[in-house]
């Protein structure tokens, strides 16, 4: 009887449901259970008046809440066989290994290096499509950078060094050793820098599942560990070790050393640049500051209890700072800024949980210091559609802006210009030996007080239309290649969706036609040139550059949502952030290290006071350091409007 009365509510609610809801949903609310159907109905509501930016704080929160609860369990999608065997005792691994394996419980080999890549929309075949439109005349047309767009005050190039620096840490193909050619065709022949080039395929490997049957693999850990200083295996480890105190290589510079062959010694140095090296760098000092602060604490620490603890606190150190500070410079509203302050502290705040402890779950508590992992049911991976989301290079301007940091500090502690340098001229071997003569110093100021590019529509460097591309050892390779074509590429050889599938597998209301997607009418033009009048075959990347953004966001809506997903995977799958952080694990003094620290800017403090007190006038270092400080808002956060 219960059962029918279900099945009536069910089928009423289906009819309801169908006339209010978008009709591109109907079958995936179908699949809903019926709470989720009405939070979906709440956020779709929303979604439809497209007001939620403008939400109070609270509503916001409430909003961004149900949507991550709604990707939680609909967008994430094991690739492989789940794991079967028998379970392995934490205690045994109390720290984390080189190679990211024996951090699930559950799943040994679960986020560990030389896994597959998961998915958050399945696969979409496109190996019918993988030239149409042409790569080359997609980037050519709707990418190629015609005049430098910059992020005004809000995001510096040290915040565009960062994510290069975590993607350092997170995700790398595995390759084929068979190579494809893409050749321009002959309307944007003259246009373009290389006229064909050549490159690896990305690898496919079978995954023995029925449901995704092919998938390919991540040559870095997924996990938040800090590979881009340690590495991803025992091997890169071993050449970064001194085995002495715990501390890791670095010369009295304060910079990289460098093997013969001039190619840096750091956990990752793949197609680098001195941006990356810098930030590294500055990590591999944290952490040998670490090392000398707990064998201050604790005498009986030997070598490898120094090294592995410190691990953890600059791993930690690395994942907040990324949280509550690159983040929220980032995503720039109230919302954003109470949304990533409640995944490390919850919504009881900082204050609470210092003198209280982890309470009330990940809500209120915040997703740092759960009880246990929490990985959805679905084994621990980054994903494709993650990999998508992070094609950023359009930060990146055309050359850097070096300043002169022996004169005296300018208006709002600015300093003057030395010199401007073809960023070409930093990257890889040759950027590595500028670097030597540009020091420590000079190269984070300069990279401090230079404003990043616009995730925009023609804002793609030009000079990455001819890049030399690296192998996994920082050597050079013979081939060139234009990486917006070959990113365009990527995208669907790997079968992730095109633009407007994307936005439905995320529950975001899809376009139908081109001004849905912009207002720049220009852009519209173009669209139709390359595309025709078929939404549906609009290209990701293109798809999120041209997006309207959300003000205050340097990213668009359909990347963030990706971001509200893994960005919180990240902290609560992993359990040295929840059931082992923790002063067992991390040592007393190691979790005091990581609690009192709150951004870059006090890491950066910590090594180069002079330096900070003198050049950075921000609150930020990831804002370029001559803007105002955050001024003081007597509103508590979370009484805030919109602003």
């Amino acid at each position: 009887m219960f059962s029918v009365i279900m099945a009536s509510i069910r089928s009423l609610l289906k009819t309801l449901f169908d006339q209010f809801i978008h009709k591109d949903f109907h079958e995936a609310v179908a699949k809903m259970t019926l709470i989720d159907a009405f939070l979906f109905l709440i956020v779709h509501s929303i979604d439809k008046l497209g007001i939620w930016p403008r939400l109070p704080v609270i509503l916001g929160l409430f909003y961004l809440g149900i949507r991550r609860h709604l990707h939680q369990e609909y967008n994430l999608f094991n690739v492989g066989r789940s794991a079967v065997g028998v379970r392995f005792n934490p205690m045994d691994y109390p720290y984390r290994t080189a190679d990211g394996k024996y951090n699930d419980p559950f799943n040994g080999d679960a986020g560990s290096e030389g896994t597959f890549f998961g998915r958050n929309v399945l696969p979409v075949d496109q190996k019918k499509k993988l030239i149409k439109p042409d790569p080359m005349v997609v980037a050519t047309k709707l990418l190629a950078r015609r005049k430098f767009i910059d992020t005004g005050k809000q995001f510096n190039m040290i915040a565009a060094s960062w994510i290069q620096f975590m993607i350092h840490d997170w995700i790398d193909h595995l390759e084929d050793t068979k190579q494809i050619e893409l050749t321009a065709p002959r309307e944007v022949a003259n246009q373009c820098p290389l006229k064909s080039f050549k490159f690896y395929k990305t690898k496919e490997v079978p995954t023995g599942s029925y449901d995704i049957k092919s998938g390919a693999l991540n040559i870095r850990t997924p996990w938040w560990d800090g590979s881009a200083v340690y590495g991803s295996n025992a091997e890169k480890l071993q050449k970064v070790r001194t085995f002495k105190d715990g501390k890791l290589k670095i010369s009295s510079d304060g910079l990289l050393l460098h093997d013969k062959d001039g190619v840096a010694v750091s956990g990752d140095v793949r197609n680098s640049w001195i941006g990356v090296s810098t930030l590294q760098a500055l990590f591999i000092k944290e952490h040998n500051a670490v090392c000398d602060a707990l064998k201050r604490e604790y005498h009986h620490l030997d070598d490898e209890e120094l090294y592995r603890h410190a691990r953890l606190v600059t791993s930690a150190v690395i994942a907040k700072v990324h949280t509550i500070d690159w983040t929220v410079e980032l995503l720039k509203t109230d919302t954003l800024l109470a949304g990533m302050r409640a995944n490390w502290y919850g919504l009881l705040g900082k204050k609470f949980k210092d003198t209280f402890g982890h309470v009330g779950g990940a809500i209120l508590g915040g997703l740092v210091g759960l009880k246990k992992p929490n990985n959805h049911g679905v084994p621990y991976s980054l994903t494709e559609e993650f990999v998508s989301v992070y094609r950023m290079h359009s930060l990146l301007p055309d050359d850097l802006h070096l300043r002169d940091i022996l004169a005296a500090p300018g208006p709002n502690k600015s300093p003057p210009l030395f010199k401007k340098v073809p960023l070409p001229n930093l990257i890889g071997l040759k950027g590595e030996t500028a670097l030597v003569e540009i020091g420590f110093e000079k190269q984070m100021v300069s990279m401090g007080h230079q404003a990043s590019g616009a995730l925009e529509l023609w804002n793609y460097p030009t000079w990455l239309r001819d890049l030399i591309p690296q192998d996994v050892d920082g050597r050079d390779r013979l081939d060139h290649v234009d990486l917006p074509a070959l990113e365009v590429y990527r995208d669907r050889e790997r079968n992730v969706a095109r633009y407007n599938e994307f936005r439905r597998a995320l529950l975001l209301i899809p376009i139908s036609k081109w001004e849905d997607l912009t207002d720049d009418k220009e852009a519209i033009q173009t669209l139709e040139e390359v595309y025709g009048d078929d939404v549906e075959e609009l290209d990701l990347l293109v798809g999120l550059m041209a997006e309207k953004k959300i003000t205050g966001f340097a990213i668009s809506e359909t990347a963030f949502i990706i971001f509200l997903l893994m960005a919180s995977r990240r902290l609560e799958a992993d359990r040295f952030f929840t059931s082992n952080f923790n002063e067992e694990t991390y040592t007393k003094k190691g979790l005091e290290w990581v609690n009192n620290t709150e951004s870059l800017k006090d890491v950066l403090k910590r090594h180069y006071p002079e330096m900070v007190e003198k050049w950075m006038n921000s609150t930020s270092a990831f804002s370029v350091w001559d803007s105002p400080p955050n001024a003081d808002n007597p509103i508590p956060l979370y009484l805030r409007v919109a602003q």
